[in-house]
């Protein structure tokens, strides 16, 4: 497994996707863990891979992609909508001083933040919600990653939640078969936009998987 999540940290460089230090962060999270068990000798191919409740772990070119675009630095906060398994989330809490996550099928966050508290990662506060509404109470914040694809454009409440000067990076589906990944960054009123290349993500979905009520929880 370590040679071939070598392999992979070295592919990834070669092609330009990332800077060293989000390249540092992925070889340091072990992604075998957060794939279901009969897939994990997959876990470091540059593929996606079913996580359950119809939703994927994203494919490493992919998230080297996002997370470079994402420019993260070590003082600031971090709001991701879709935790999934939470590996783009140990990514973004080895880069960022504090992630918050958001995800609408509530037994991927349970098992996200167990993953996440085995691996010690406590820089993170995790909530059971409807991603398209944001973290309010906590905005703004100085990037937002969106590991979803927004039908269409960009959700307003997920702009109005990100700092001026700051970045949001997220996939836009323009029709079924036509998604890019787009990088806006606010100045002001004004979001410049700069499209980033097509990407395959499941839809952002509004509302929650599960009849449980919204709750977040410190991880740290």
């Amino acid at each position: 497994m370590i040679a071939a999540a070598q392999a992979l940290i070295r592919s990834l460089a070669e092609r330009g996707l990332a800077g060293s230090r989000v390249l540092e962060a992925m070889a340091a999270i072990p992604r075998e863990r957060f794939v279901p068990d009969p897939l994990q000798a997959h876990a470091w191919e540059d593929i996606a891979l079913p996580i359950g409740q119809g939703q994927t772990i994203s494919q490493p070119a992919v998230v080297a992609q996002m997370t470079e675009a994402l420019a993260v630095g070590d003082r600031m906060k971090v709001l991701e909508i879709g935790t999934g398994s939470g590996y783009q989330t140990a990514i973004l809490a080895k880069l960022a001083r504090r992630v918050y996550t958001i995800e609408r099928h509530q037994p991927l966050l349970k098992g996200a933040e167990a993953m996440l508290a085995s691996l010690r990662i406590a820089n993170v506060t995790a909530k059971f919600g409807d991603g398209g509404l944001g973290w309010p109470e906590q905005a703004p914040f100085d990037r937002v990653m969106v590991t979803a694809a927004a039908d269409g454009d960009v959700p307003a409440t997920l702009l109005a939640q990100v700092k001026d000067g700051g970045i949001l990076v997220v996939p836009v589906a323009h029709s079924p078969v036509d998604q890019r990944l787009y990088r806006l960054t606010r100045h002001g009123d004004h979001f410049d936009r700069e499209e980033l290349g097509p990407v395959r993500f499941v839809p952002l979905v509004t509302g929650q998987a599960g009849p449980e009520v919204p709750r977040a929880r410190s991880l740290g």
